[in-house]
């Protein structure tokens, strides 16, 4: 008799706009989810569905629904400063992301390339409380952005 497998929890959460990077990623790492996730298994566990079960999710929706599971928020946006409301969805709620905001991540290799060089510090922010986000570049590491 063979036993069910372990749960695969997930800490890392990616948005609609990274899910090529996203379904390329829950294939190596039981503990990332993204809108529409059915589950699955991976590395001898299971993940759980995701709860954001569509990408056309509003922020109002999602980005509260991941605060709530401590989930670190994995997204791109190279205007991030300039969006007001998700900054502002991000305080509320406490949220912790990571924008891949380098202009020419556009394709799922490039924003590949901009997590990996960053991915040891995107993991050392899983320990840290939010609300907070942070900026990533290929080149330039991490870089806080303004919630004020």
């Amino acid at each position: 008799m063979s036993r069910p497998a372990k749960p695969a929890p997930v800490r890392y959460y990616f948005d609609a706009d990274v899910l090529g990077l996203a379904k390329l990623l829950v294939r190596v790492r039981g503990d990332v989810t993204y809108p529409g996730d059915p589950g699955g298994p991976v590395a001898g566990r299971v993940r759980a569905p995701c709860p954001v079960t569509t990408p056309s999710a509003p922020d109002t929706e999602w980005i509260p629904e991941t605060a709530r599971h401590g989930w670190v928020i994995i997204t791109r946006d190279r205007h991030i400063q300039e969006h007001r409301a998700e900054i502002d969805a991000v305080s509320i709620n406490g949220a912790r992301m990571v924008v891949i905001s380098a202009p020419d991540a556009v394709t799922t290799f490039d924003q590949l390339e901009v997590l990996m060089c960053n991915w040891r510090a995107i993991e050392r922010l899983h320990d840290l409380k939010g609300p907070f986000i942070y900026a990533a570049t290929r080149t330039g590491g991490l870089r806080p952005v303004s919630l004020d």
